[in-house]
C-alpha cells in the first residue's frame, strides 16, 4: 500500500487534528462551494433594502407653473415664455433636426397648423441644435412655427426634460392661458403626437 502523506490543521496551543490527504481532496471542492455560495449574499449588515437607482429627471406635471424662460428663436429673436400669458402654448422638446422621427413630428405640426392655431396657442418647438440647423430644417420642410435653440440644455431643465449624450428626450407641454402646465406628454410618439396636442388644447 502506498504511503500516505498528512495535513495538519490547527492553531496555537491547541494540539493539531489530521485529515489524511485523499480525503482532503475529496472534500475540499465541497468547501469552496459553500464559501463562494457564502461570499456571493448580499450583504446585510445595513439592515436596509438595496440602494435605489439615481434620480433621473422627471417633467413638470400639470398644475406646475410653466418655467421662468426665454427662448432663442431661429429668426434670430427672444422671447420670454412669460410674455405669452393669456395665450395657450405648446412647447415640445425633440432630439435632432432633419432626423427621421423628428421630421414626421415636425411635417405633422405644420400640417394640423391651421386648426392648432384657431385654439390661439402659439408652438415652439426646442431642441439643442444651434440656431442654423433651426433654420435650414424650417426652410427644407417649410414649418410655420417657431424653433428654439437650448444648445447649453437649460431649457430643458426647467421644464424637467433628461438630455441623452447631449439631445433633448421626445417630451410635450400644453400650458395654458393662465401660465400654469395643462398637459404633459412624457413619452411622445412622433407620429399622431400633432393630433394629441390639438386635442389637448381642444379641451
Amino acid at each position: 500500500m502506498a504511503h500516505e502523506r498528512y495535513f495538519a490543521i490547527g492553531i496555537t496551543r491547541q494540539p493539531p487534528y489530521e485529515i489524511r490527504m485523499p480525503s482532503l481532496v475529496r472534500v475540499l471542492p465541497v468547501l469552496l462551494l459553500v464559501v463562494g455560495a457564502a461570499c456571493s449574499r448580499p450583504s446585510s449588515s445595513s439592515g436596509g433594502a438595496p440602494s435605489a437607482p439615481a434620480s433621473v429627471a422627471a417633467p413638470l406635471a400639470a398644475g406646475a407653473p410653466a418655467p421662468e424662460v426665454t427662448f432663442a428663436l431661429h429668426t434670430g429673436e427672444h422671447l420670454s415664455l412669460a410674455s405669452l400669458r393669456g395665450k395657450p402654448v405648446v412647447v415640445y422638446f425633440y432630439p435632432k433636426d432633419d432626423t427621421p422621427g423628428c421630421t414626421v413630428e415636425a411635417q405633422e405640426i405644420r400640417d394640423l397648423y391651421e386648426q392648432l392655431q384657431r385654439t390661439g396657442a402659439v408652438i415652439i418647438g426646442v431642441s439643442t441644435d444651434a440656431a442654423d440647423s433651426h433654420r435650414a430644417f424650417v426652410q427644407k420642410h417649410a414649418l410655420p412655427f417657431l424653433l428654439a435653440s437650448d444648445e447649453s440644455g437649460e431649457i430643458a431643465k426647467a421644464f424637467g426634460v433628461a438630455l441623452k449624450n447631449g439631445r433633448a428626450t421626445r417630451q410635450s407641454f400644453v400650458i395654458g392661458a393662465d401660465g400654469r402646465i395643462k398637459r404633459t406628454f412624457p413619452q411622445v410618439t412622433p407620429k399622431g403626437h400633432a393630433a394629441e396636442l390639438l386635442a389637448a388644447l381642444s379641451s
